[in-house]
Formats: structure tokens, C-alpha cells, sequence
């Protein structure tokens, strides 16, 4: 009996944790503003530089697909992401989690961002990093599912800080 009772509330709270959570997505683009680097080493003879160099600002855009939950205010994940740093490509892989304290028309928001980039750069085959982002926003709700918004923030990526200004839209 107890086997039997534990299932069937297993169950009904899975089915309505389910029916509470909506599909959603979103996609962004974004100018990544070169801060500083993380780490200073001595060149020696085999030195090819920084993973990203000094004023090496890039662009990116990337595509969310995830689960906004009952209550519209929170948004979890997964992104791929497309990265230019003039000229050098990479790709980028995230999971995001996004928080909107209110509901009302123009919202303020949260975000958290975590994954793994890869650039194709001077190194053979290119290097890959640990990708960390924190931003600060505005939403702007069009309608009950559609909301546009901006944000700003820092990434902590390839040895250095980058400060990304993104626009977006959440459907």
C-alpha cells in the first residue's frame, strides 16, 4: 500500500509541475565589449598570445529553448550560441536561467548563464572555455507570451572579462 500510495503522489505532483511549466524560447544578439584579461604571463619563444587580446571586442547570437514555469517569472534553458571576435569564430554552448520579480508591463530582470565556448583562434584546433555570465536588465512584456528586453552584465571567458550588451525576444 505504501509502494502503491508513494507512486501515485509521485505522479500527480510530476504531472502538475508539468502542467504548470510552458514551452518557450528565445533568441538574442549581443555586443561583447573587451574589459580586461584575466592573467598576465612573460612571452617566451613559442608565445602566440591571449586567448582573446586586448580590444578584441566580438558579437554573438544565440537561440534558447526552455521552460517558463506557472507563475512567468522564471526561465531555464539551453542555448547555442554562434561568436565572432573580429573575425575569429566559435560556438558556445549555455545553460540560462532568467528571473523577472514582477509581472507587470516593464519588469526588471535577472540572469545567470553558465556553459562552454570554443573560438577558433591562433592556436591549433582553436581553445575552449569555461563560460560564466552574469547581467541585469529591463523586460518588456509585447503581450502574455511575447517580451522584448535588454541587458547588460559581465562573462568570464577565455582568460578575460567581457562586458556584453544583448537585446532579445522571449516567445
Amino acid at each position: 500500500m505504501k509502494k502503491t500510495l508513494t507512486i501515485v503522489l509521485l505522479f500527480t505532483s510530476i504531472s502538475a509541475a508539468y502542467a504548470q511549466a510552458t514551452y518557450s524560447a528565445k533568441v538574442e544578439t549581443g555586443y561583447l565589449n573587451y574589459w580586461y584579461k584575466t592573467l598576465t604571463v612573460e612571452p617566451g619563444s613559442a608565445w602566440k598570445g591571449y586567448n582573446l587580446d586586448e580590444e578584441q571586442d566580438g558579437l554573438n547570437v544565440t537561440v534558447f529553448n526552455g521552460v517558463r514555469l506557472a507563475n512567468k517569472k522564471l526561465f531555464t534553458g539551453i542555448g547555442l550560441g554562434y561568436l565572432n571576435f573580429k573575425g575569429i569564430h566559435g560556438i558556445s554552448v549555455l545553460s540560462d536561467f532568467e528571473y523577472l520579480p514582477m509581472k507587470t508591463k516593464l519588469s526588471p530582470l535577472l540572469n545567470f548563464k553558465l556553459g562552454y565556448d570554443h573560438i577558433w583562434n591562433q592556436y591549433a584546433g582553436g581553445t575552449g572555455s569555461a563560460h560564466t555570465e552574469l547581467g541585469i536588465g529591463l523586460n518588456y512584456k509585447l503581450t502574455e507570451k511575447i517580451g522584448i528586453y535588454g541587458k547588460a552584465g559581465l562573462v568570464a571567458t577565455q582568460q578575460a572579462f567581457l562586458i556584453p550588451i544583448t537585446i532579445g525576444v522571449r516567445y
